[in-house]
């Protein structure tokens, strides 16, 4: 199974388990791609930014990545391989497509700054991984400081077959959304998956500007999966409806620096993962947060069953 242009729906940002020393919990990674499962997405993708795959080791990834594939089965999974150069690139990508996995998202080093620059990034990236391996480009100026224009996008598109997924989140992505999919439209470049991140804060419109789905890590997959299917049915109020309820919610968890510790300790409530421990360096909860987030839960289960029950 290779990625390709028609992927849609929810690719959930697989958390990675760790015990709470640091190890990574192989364990863990069954029981969470098994609730992944649960939830109904059409993908995963592993080693992406709120992955903490910079914590990882050479070894530690692709054990991680191999793990994940041979639970999901069927189910196609991306792995982020962004890199500082290329040769490590090209190993962990012809690895996690050796071991099954679907494609590969590939983001922009932050020292790239004029379109020609970006463009030949992109070019050399495919050489370098090989012509065979379908990528998603991960368009995230916030995280990465890479500016990239919708013409520039085009130019990538065009000129790179094997991309076949743009993963945009601009903040917010929704006016660059309508200027990619009009180039598709008058021609200007062929049409590839759109999906989007930025922790869900802005899912709801972005499918009504034409994305295919979302690629993000909020701990309610499940959620974002009804909510793609009742958009792309046109049931509208009820789409906005069920994300209004969660936007609390989404919000807390976007927080920069902490967001990561919320979602692995929703998880955990959900009984995803066995421990919310992040690998250091990290930013843990406080306790106010913590029962801000039992609070946020409480009231979201007024509205969705789906949200934990909270021991008091």
């Amino acid at each position: 199974m290779r990625l390709d242009e028609q992927a849609g729906g929810v690719f959930t940002i697989a958390a990675t388990p760790f015990h709470a020393d640091g190890r990574l919990d192989i364990g863990s990674v069954d029981r969470l791609t098994d609730f992944y499962m649960r939830c109904g997405v059409s993908g995963l993708t592993v080693l992406g930014v709120m992955g903490e795959a910079p914590k990882l080791d050479a070894e530690e990834s692709i054990l991680l990545v191999r793990q994940f594939v041979r639970r999901a089965g069927k189910l196609p999974v991306i792995v982020g391989v962004t890199s500082p150069g290329f040769a490590s690139m090209r190993t962990l990508a012809r690895q996690a497509l050796d071991a099954g996995a679907a494609g590969v998202m590939i983001a922009p080093p932050s020292s790239l700054r004029t379109d020609d620059q970006i463009v030949g990034y992109y070019r050399q990236a495919r050489e370098a991984i090989g012509d065979d391996v379908p990528f998603a480009l991960q368009d995230y100026p916030l995280a990465f400081s890479v500016v990239m224009t919708p013409q520039v996008l085009a130019r990538i598109v065009t000129e790179n077959p094997s991309c076949v997924m743009l993963k945009i989140e601009d903040w917010p992505s929704l006016e660059k959304i309508s200027a990619v999919r009009t180039l598709e439209h008058q021609g200007g470049m062929r049409r590839v998956s759109v999906l989007t991140g930025n922790g869900g804060i802005f899912v709801d419109l972005e499918l009504e500007r034409g994305s295919d789905g979302a690629m993000t890590g909020y701990a309610f997959p499940d959620m974002l999966v009804d909510l793609v299917k009742l958009s792309k049915a046109g049931e509208r109020d009820k789409a906005h409806d069920l994300f209004d309820a969660h936007l609390p919610l989404i919000r807390y968890e976007q927080q920069p620096g902490v967001g990561l510790a919320v979602r692995k300790y929703i998880l955990q409530k959900r009984g995803a993962i066995a421990s919310d421990a992040q690998r250091k360096p990290a930013i843990t909860m406080s306790a106010a947060a913590r029962a801000e987030v039992e609070f946020l839960l409480e009231r979201l289960r007024r509205f969705d069953p789906r949200s934990p029950a909270i021991a008091r």
